[in-house]
């Protein structure tokens, strides 16, 4: 753990045994953290200037996933910890779509929840350092990282926050190949373990997004065994806008001609 990383952190958890232990564990790793008993309005939570918040669902009861999805809409660079007991694959999904970053399962150790906290925070400042860099603009797509969001024309890809970090990382990096490893650490935030497919079907929700707004253009190419890179490239290597301009140039002899030569060639 690094001495020098000082993370702001809100528990929402009544479990006194789990609360003592991870205070004492922060305490001693000079974080600063605060419990809180019960949900709070988010315009406190902006005011406590937090890294992350770690809740249990649980403690909320029935207003927890209406809770849940205001504080990922409204708090975007808030890293948002689920830590409860247990629960079905339909509900961690649900929650990672409404923004949650990692979902922990009670009962766990102290130091696995830090991990994951400092894991989280790092993602949320990688992701911080580039909002005033101005918005990326490549193919039909623009890139807005104030707004943690993409668009094509007015039309926004209405992507989750997950989506968008890795949207954000694949363009970053300039048409480089990313191996799948290394995304899941820049996103995810720790090691991938083996066999999870995580990455791929995030490429492919993403990749159906892109497409549905900008079909045009291929944005992001796979590298079998690999990885995936981000190369924007019009369909059939001519920009939608000039494809009209292209056939116009064509002459309707050679036209004709390159029609017969593939018929006999098919034949």
């Amino acid at each position: 753990m690094n001495p020098q990383q000082t993370i702001r952190l809100a528990v929402i958890d009544n479990d006194s045994g789990f609360v003592t232990v991870l205070s004492k564990r922060t305490e001693t790793a000079g974080w600063q953290q605060r419990v809180l008993s019960s949900a709070i309005p988010p315009e406190e939570l902006v005011a406590m200037k937090l890294n992350a918040l770690l809740l249990d669902m649980e403690v909320l009861g029935d207003e927890a996933w209406g809770y849940l999805e205001r504080i990922c809409g409204v708090l975007p660079d808030l890293g948002v910890i689920v830590c409860t007991g247990r629960s079905t694959v339909a509900q961690r999904v649900r929650g990672l779509r409404l923004g949650v970053d990692d979902w922990i399962a009670k009962p766990c150790h102290p130091e696995e929840v830090m991990a994951r906290i400092e894991a989280v925070s790092r993602r949320r400042r990688s992701g911080r350092s580039g909002v005033d860099a101005g918005p990326l603009v490549v193919g039909e797509l623009e890139i807005r990282a104030d707004q943690f969001q993409a668009f094509v024309g007015d039309g926004s890809l209405d992507l989750t926050r997950r989506e968008f970090e890795l949207l954000q990382l694949l363009a970053a990096a300039k048409g480089q190949v990313l191996e799948r490893e290394a995304i899941y650490q820049r996103v995810w935030g720790y090691a991938m373990a083996h066999g999870d497919r995580s990455v791929d079907v995030f490429i492919r929700k993403l990749r159906q997004k892109l497409e549905k707004r900008s079909p045009g253009w291929r944005y992001i190419h796979t590298h079998f065994g690999v990885g995936y890179r981000f190369d924007p490239e019009a369909v059939g290597g001519v920009a939608p806008e000039l494809a009209g301009e292209a056939s116009a140039n064509i002459d309707p002899q050679v036209e004709n001609s390159q029609v017969v030569h593939s018929s006999f060639t098919v034949a």
